[in-house]
């Protein structure tokens, strides 16, 4: 028999406030949340083809805020575990700021290949293409260079793994917005958005996963939420959407 549980979802506002209470009271910046994001978005790109990236060509889609950075740090990761990466950012790199520059700055130290968004651009073959360009801010239609981005996406043939929230997604209430990526799966950092419980967000997440980013369990109490044993066995936890509730087996017996 399988037993689940019920996995608590978060607004945006709330997710908001998880992130101000991390670096505020907790002091866990961002470039920490940004290698953990990072981090476990490679490690499940790895499971995502077979256990071995070397040699596998990836691409990785990567705005210039927060979300994007955890994109550029999972391309380090990947780079070093033998992948042919090619990065390509919404901007150059003189557009970038704060964190997300850090990472970027770190793949120029590396000699990663890396381009951004210009008109006429194709994207390469890949076994695997990772959508981090826009994360849980989005409130309408993407524009300019991520409306760019998504767009290339469409045209790739390959696979694709989105972080945190498939681009071109209102995390808060499921509106699916134009241009949008459909994903094969998605990596919900921390906990999955409460609009991917709405069947249209739902479908363009494809296969959904919770990561852990080191959120404090008394953090979600100061929100409002309950939070335990999520990640006990793993730090990433395949989660499914069913009735309108984002559930997680707990238990698999006969």
């Amino acid at each position: 028999m399988v037993e689940r549980a019920v996995v608590p979802t978060v607004t945006t506002a709330q997710m908001k406030e998880v992130d101000r209470l991390m670096v505020d009271v907790y002091g866990i910046g961002w470039l920490q949340m940004m290698e953990n994001a990072g981090h476990r978005l490679a490690t499940l790109a790895r499971r995502m083809l077979d256990d071995d990236v070397a040699d596998r060509p990836i691409v990785v889609l990567a705005g210039r805020g927060n979300n994007g950075g955890g994109g550029l740090a999972a391309a380090r990761y990947l780079l070093n575990w033998g992948a042919w990466v090619q990065v390509v950012c919404s901007y150059p790199p003189e557009g970038y700021k704060h964190a997300p520059a850090h990472q970027l700055a770190i793949l120029q130290a590396m000699g990663a290949p890396l381009a951004w968004a210009e008109e006429g651009w194709e994207l390469p073959p890949a076994d695997l293409l990772i959508d981090a360009v826009i994360g849980y801010g989005l409130r309408g239609d993407p524009r300019g260079p991520a409306r760019n981005l998504i767009q290339l996406a469409q045209s790739s043939a390959a696979p694709i793994l989105s972080l945190d929230t498939p681009s071109g997604i209102d995390t808060g209430d499921g509106r699916v917005f134009d241009p949008h990526i459909r994903a094969a799966a998605t990596l919900a950092l921390a906990l999955p958005k409460a609009g991917f419980r709405q069947p249209a967000a739902a479908a363009m997440c494809g296969d959904l996963y919770a990561a852990d980013i080191s959120v404090p369990s008394e953090l979600y109490r100061q929100i409002g939420l309950e939070v335990t044993g999520l990640f006990a066995r793993d730090s990433l936890v395949p989660i499914f959407v069913e009735d309108g509730m984002i559930w997680r087996v707990v238990a698999n017996e006969v």
